[in-house]
């Protein structure tokens, strides 16, 4: 096996782990030719080569990709990784520092709209983090 295969096995056994088995399998029903690299380039990457790497754990890679996203403005990714943390071990109460971090460091703005999609996703997800 290649290097490169060998990446993407590992990528794909990690974005299933974090991401669920369901939401992995609606990705690979949703591939097209035209998408179908892409799909492989974030799976050997992001999953691959970033998310299977000792040093972090997932719950901590887990909060440091929301607040990146919630700092790009990146809504439905920050819900996505939200729901995720359903399979991290991070809690609401963590998503909450986080973004008080993502106020001050990014921007009021940003943390207000990730405050809002994780609300809501924590609110679907039955958590504690569904306070209003």
């Amino acid at each position: 096996m290649s290097e490169q295969d060998s990446r993407f096995q590992a990528g794909m056994a990690t974005r299933r782990a974090v991401l669920g088995e369901s939401y992995v399998e609606g990705a690979e029903r949703g591939k097209t030719k035209f998408t179908e690299d892409f799909q492989r380039f974030i799976t050997e990457t992001a999953w691959g080569a970033v998310w299977s790497r000792p040093g972090l754990t997932r719950r901590e890679r887990s909060l440091i990709t929301i607040a990146l996203l919630a700092a790009g403005g990146h809504d439905e990714e920050v819900a996505m990784h939200v729901r995720a943390t359903a399979n991290t071990g991070a809690t609401a109460q963590d998503i909450k520092e986080v973004l008080l971090h993502v106020a001050l460091y990014a921007g009021i703005p940003a943390a207000n709209k990730a405050y809002k999609t994780a609300n809501e996703e924590l609110a679907k997800l039955d958590t504690d983090g569904g306070i209003a």
